[in-house]
């Protein structure tokens, strides 16, 4: 797993860096520019692209790295797994984090994908019918720890640094927020076991709407109740402190509810997820930094003369990482190319406080 000393030691190593790249990670430290592996069709020629892309980025000052078990059909994690192994980087200096909840093909979409998930998750009893909604999305306890063991082999480590229960909103297209919550509790209680046992570092909740929406959207969950929820795993499993270290949520130039949506009851009153995260001490790791490419063509001008880079995609990923209580903005890189231009982008400041928040004035 990503170490203190090692993590320490890869920064040390990347010191032409702006001193502002690096990020405070539980007692280490990552890059605040992350890879996203999501996008792309399951074939070998893809893998080598993502593969040689990702060692690039490794050995070049990236230190995150996120994948999810459905991701490209399970592909994206295995490359992720052969590039850590491969890259010239000590594994221990290297943040991998994947997710769980869709249930994943194998390698390819099968001809009947109904016959797939009854046969291997429903007739085996790893997936049981009421859990299961939309026929694709589970987040039961039973079924994340297989998940858990399954990105365990296909990353081929001992250990994963942070764990993502992925999009649980999902849920609330058939079953109540109440039960929602009561699912995540138990879930929590499994994975801070998996903690315990070294299976996993950190877990926290991967979401694309629930928590920058409304508080009367019908995808809302409340982050709060989310960290009052694993609060109460960890004391049953009598752990001394909880494992829920970060939460995932898209934010970008387009997509700025996380830091603009205030839904979350904070001391003061209602907060935004980002402030609510920052205050609450949980990481924040944005997806959908470029938009999965649309702001790599273009940045709204207004926005674009009040940030850094070279090109459009580096100044929309340095508007991501600007943002107050974000850890690191992760980006999806296919090529070699794109790992470079990535990578440089983290060669400019942030915006300060007043600078990011002068953006939507």
């Amino acid at each position: 797993m990503a170490t203190r000393e090692a993590t320490w030691a890869y920064r040390d190593d990347h010191d032409e860096f702006a001193r502002t790249f690096y990020r405070r990670f539980g007692d280490g430290v990552v890059s605040s520019i992350g890879i996203g592996t999501y996008l792309g069709d399951p074939t070998d020629e893809r893998d080598a692209s993502y593969h040689d892309a990702l060692v690039t980025a490794l050995e070049s000052g990236v230190n995150v790295v996120d994948t999810a078990i459905n991701y490209r059909h399970q592909r994206s994690e295995r490359v992720v797994g052969d590039a850590v192994e491969e890259a010239d980087v000590d594994r221990e200096a290297i943040a991998v984090a994947t997710k769980g909840g869709f249930i994943p093909f194998d390698g390819a979409r099968p001809a009947d994908p109904g016959a797939f998930v009854r046969s291997e998750y429903l007739d085996t009893g790893i997936v049981d019918r009421d859990d299961l909604v939309a026929g694709q999305h589970c987040i039961a306890p039973d079924y994340i720890d297989d998940q858990v063991d399954r990105s365990l082999t296909n990353l081929g480590l001992d250990t994963i640094d942070l764990y993502y229960v992925h999009n649980p909103e999902t849920q609330l297209k058939s079953k109540s927020r109440a039960a929602v919550y009561d699912q995540l509790e138990a879930t929590f209680e499994q994975l801070e076991k998996r903690a315990a046992t070294g299976d996993i570092r950190h877990y926290g909740v991967a979401t694309w709407e629930a928590f920058r929406v409304p508080a009367d959207h019908d995808s809302y969950l409340s982050l709060p109740e989310v960290v009052e929820r694993a609060r109460a795993a960890a004391e049953t499993v009598g752990n001394a402190a909880t494992h829920l270290r970060a939460i995932q949520l898209p934010f970008n130039v387009a997509m700025a509810d996380a830091f603009t949506v205030e839904a979350h009851d904070g001391a003061d009153g209602p907060q935004s997820a980002l402030w609510f995260a920052h205050e609450a001490g949980l990481d924040v790791f944005t997806s959908a930094s470029i938009m999965q490419g649309k702001l790599a063509a273009e940045v709204p001008d207004d926005v674009a003369a009040k940030l850094s880079g070279e090109t459009s995609a580096q100044r929309a990923i340095n508007f991501a990482r600007s943002a107050p209580g974000v850890t690191c903005s992760l980006v999806g890189t296919g090529s070699v190319e794109h790992a470079r231009e990535n990578v440089d982008a983290g060669r400019y400041e942030p915006l300060g406080a007043d600078a990011f928040d002068a953006v939507f004035e």
